[in-house]
């Protein structure tokens, strides 16, 4: 991928990838802390993953093609060829970054139907992984915006552990409903 092209779209990448991973791993945060079986968890995950993928995707298509529109109104007869985003390559960018980061919370859940010695030890991978992925993009937001990547990479994990905590409360509290 050219240089140009990753900054182009770095705001797909980023908004997809955080949202895919958050919004993933609060669904297996909020279903652990709700005490469900993991194969519920794992349907649960898998659902919100391509539901809300699509839905990000398709959103961030019609909000970039508004832009676009709205854009080509302003200025018919001045468009510089070359500086816009295409409609359908962000809702690419935002899908492909959202189902890419935001399996990896379920990849332990997936592996333990496979494996079964990974079983007893999917939650905590998974805590982990997607740590790790709160770290990665975080780094790489900050080196391509020349910001100090520990720095990125600490704000993004924050967020996400935020937003992971908040589910699991929420899960634990109503999980005798379940």
């Amino acid at each position: 991928m050219q240089r140009g092209l990753r900054r182009k779209y770095l705001p797909e990448f980023v908004y997809g990838s955080i949202d895919g991973s958050v919004t993933t791993f609060a669904v297996v945060a909020g279903a652990i802390g709700a005490s469900l079986s993991p194969a519920i968890i794992l349907i649960l995950g898998l659902a919100n993953l391509f539901a809300d993928g699509f839905s990000m995707a398709i959103s961030n298509y019609l909000s970039t093609k508004s832009q676009v529109e709205l854009h080509h109104i302003k200025n018919k007869f001045h468009k510089i060829l070359g500086q816009e985003k295409t409609p359908i390559k962000t809702a690419q960018a935002t899908f492909l970054s959202f189902i890419g980061i935001g399996l990896i919370p379920l990849i332990p859940f997936i592996i333990a139907f496979f494996v079964p010695s990974v079983d007893e030890y999917k939650i905590i991978l998974s805590f982990i992984l997607t740590g790790i992925s709160f770290l990665l993009v975080g780094s790489i937001k900050g080196r391509i915006v020349k910001k100090h990547p520990v720095r990125s990479a600490l704000e993004t994990f924050v967020i996400g552990v935020v937003a992971a905590l908040i589910a699991f409360v929420i899960g634990y509290l109503l999980r005798g409903i379940a």
